[in-house]
């Protein structure tokens, strides 16, 4: 399961990660995208578009951490 960063700094709330994977992304009471948990790996085509399409940048797919020792 991959993980989505959210750069809190670079977000404006233009919410087009919202409207193309709802099931996915929300916005915060701070009009921030969130992503509330991890993505499986057959959800990370959608993911990938709204990485995209994101008109500032803001979002970017990392692999999973690690399990600790």
């Amino acid at each position: 399961m991959s993980r989505i960063i959210v750069d809190r700094n670079r977000c404006e709330g233009h919410a087009l990660c919202v409207a193309l994977v709802p099931d996915i992304f929300e916005i915060d009471d701070e009009d921030k995208a969130t992503v509330p948990g991890v993505v499986s790996d057959d959800q990370l085509d959608n993911v990938g578009l709204a990485v995209d399409t994101c008109p500032v940048a803001a979002l970017r797919v990392e692999p999973p951490l690690p399990p600790a020792s």
